[in-house]
């Protein structure tokens, strides 16, 4: 991993863009972040928790060091010793050489996980901090090139992707097609725009572009489970990548993208599809962003999926997974938004072999594609090699169907899949759960059993 710093030669620091970036911090220093920059003792505690300094033991990778880039910036302006003698307390400038460090730290060198966050004997949210700083960076327009375009392409088209509503809907109703004859069973729907239905489901656009038979594993559950459920062309995206650049304000019009879709259909459910960061963002964040409560439930399709098995709503065979299976915990579903033992009772209905990696649940290590990484393409080899602590795990379970319940993890894992050679398969969660579901014979086709019997 490169020990060089990050510069960008378009970028001039100005004045009027350090005091925007000033603002930022001051406007966000509430007691929560406060108390995180104030009370590090620099114990060292949180360097094993980072799958960065797991993967690569160097100083830059503990995340006190991290957050410590910011502390400077903070002490420099707010702290009385900080400003009368700056190199009592390490206080610095936010100058251009600060801007670039700030870069690697915030952006290049942390997926805002939080596995140090609940590891730290102080409390110190170095998530809540890297965040800050990301937001400090954005408003002066030094967000990393793809991480800036997928944000934007969102806002602009109404999904991260830029797919249009008609390549949208022929994809679900091929998938669709795909079903129906996969089941033998035309009366198989889904649903586009049903009024009062009791759920919406979304989708990442990935689903759309990349992976559309897991459209046809969603449609499968729902159908399996007798589900009243819909999807919204209006708004249909899972994804909000301004929980990771920083930008409270994009955030919150992606979130309300999704709520006015919702409100319009009058379901009583949002479910967000398989994805880490978007059931984080829109059930744990988007309301503080969008100042008001929703007027409706939002779950994860992992819960619903839980909900649907513990209520016999659809009839398993887990002999159809024989593989040995692990999980991996999508860390903006675990750590981050307290789905832990769902997973896990799916699997053990829907696989027969099912082994927990070391660590697991909460303390599962990141697996390096959170936070937006993978959109950042100047830092892919870092993120890579940050993904030998989850390469390390997996080798020592002996699975050979690594499972887990985020497209972010989805893309991650089969790059460490490939890169460190394992050899293992990468699933969704959902698949396993449609490849299991018993689906009752057809009428016709009993019919036709009988006649060729006779």
């Amino acid at each position: 991993m490169t020990n060089e710093k990050f510069t960008d030669k378009r970028f001039n620091l100005t004045d009027e863009k350090k005091s925007l970036a000033i603002d930022v911090l001051r406007q966000r220093l509430n007691r929560q972040l406060e108390a995180s920059l104030e009370v590090c003792v620099r114990c060292g505690v949180c360097a094993d928790s980072c799958h960065y300094y797991v993967s690569n033991p160097k100083p830059e990778h503990v995340p006190a060091y991290r957050a410590e880039q910011l502390r400077k910036v903070y002490r420099k302006l707010f702290d009385p010793v900080g400003k009368a003698a700056p190199g009592w307390v390490g206080a610095a400038e936010l100058d251009q050489e600060m801007v670039d460090e700030l870069i690697m730290t915030a952006f290049g060198s942390c997926t805002m996980c939080g596995r140090c966050v609940i590891n730290c004997p102080m409390g110190v949210d170095t998530r809540h901090i890297v965040r800050t700083a990301r937001a400090m960076l954005t408003a002066i327009d030094m967000t990393p090139g793809g991480l800036k375009a997928t944000v934007n392409v969102h806002l602009e088209k109404g999904n991260n992707m830029g797919v249009n509503e008609e390549d949208y809907v022929e994809t679900v109703e091929w998938m669709l097609e795909e079903l129906q004859a996969e089941l033998g069973d035309p009366s198989i729907t889904i649903p586009f725009n049903k009024k009062n239905a009791r759920v919406v489901y979304t989708f990442n656009p990935r689903e759309i572009k990349y992976f559309p038979y897991l459209i046809q594993a969603a449609a499968k559950i729902f159908n399996a489970a007798g589900e009243d459920w819909t999807l919204s062309t209006e708004s249909w995206d899972a994804t909000n990548y301004g929980l990771f650049s920083g930008d409270d304000a994009a955030a919150a019009q992606m979130a309300s993208n999704l709520e006015g879709a919702v409100n319009h259909l009058g379901a009583e459910t949002l479910v967000m599809a398989e994805c880490g960061h978007g059931y984080r963002s829109q059930r744990w964040e988007a309301e503080n962003w969008i100042g008001h409560s929703y007027p409706f439930e939002v779950i994860s399709f992992v819960e619903l999926q839980a909900q649907y098995i513990k209520e016999g709503r659809l009839k398993l065979d887990p002999t159809r997974n024989q593989k040995r299976v692990t999980f991996h915990d999508p860390c903006n579903q675990a750590r981050n938004g307290g789905i832990v033992d769902e997973p896990r009772y799916i699997l053990r209905n829907v696989v027969t072999d099912f082994v927990e990696m070391t660590p697991h649940g909460v303390e599962n290590y990141c697996c390096g594609g959170g936070g937006g990484m993978l959109s950042m393409t100047e830092f892919s080899n870092a993120r890579k090699e940050a993904g030998k602590a989850k390469a390390d795990q997996i080798s020592a379970t002996g699975a050979e169907i690594v499972a887990t319940s985020c497209h972010n993890c989805l893309d991650q894992l089969d790059e460490i899949k490939r890169h460190y050679k394992l050899k293992v398969k990468i699933q969704n969660l959902s698949e396993l759960v449609a490849n299991a579901i018993v689906w009752p014979t057809p009428p016709e086709a009993e019919e036709e059993k009988t006649e060729e019997k006779e």
